[in-house]
């Protein structure tokens, strides 16, 4: 079976914003409720949640970043074509 992720992420326009987030994160704020307030994406609704996604499916520099974590981790910022992400691997498989 592929190895497959489950991530969530919070997308936003700078490099400054996607830091100023994750010193949010880093300080003890839900990664869940940042996502909710500040993500550009559509999934920030749901907290950032993306689901489960094999290789070949995420633009490559964000899916490079979350074959790269394990459970639990937040990485970031990783910028893509859409802008910069900090991602929260929720799962592995």
């Amino acid at each position: 079976m592929a190895a497959k992720v489950k991530a969530s992420h919070i997308l936003v326009k700078t490099e400054n914003e996607a830091n100023e987030i994750l010193s949010k994160i880093k300080a003890g704020d839900k990664f869940e409720e940042v996502a909710k307030k500040f993500s550009q994406c559509p999934s920030g609704r749901n907290g950032g949640d993306l689901g489960w996604f094999g290789k070949g499916m995420m633009v490559k520099e964000f899916e490079d970043a979350s074959f790269k974590g394990k459970e639990g981790d937040v990485v970031g910022p990783v910028k893509t074509q859409f802008g910069y992400h900090i991602i929260k691997i929720t799962g592995t498989k």
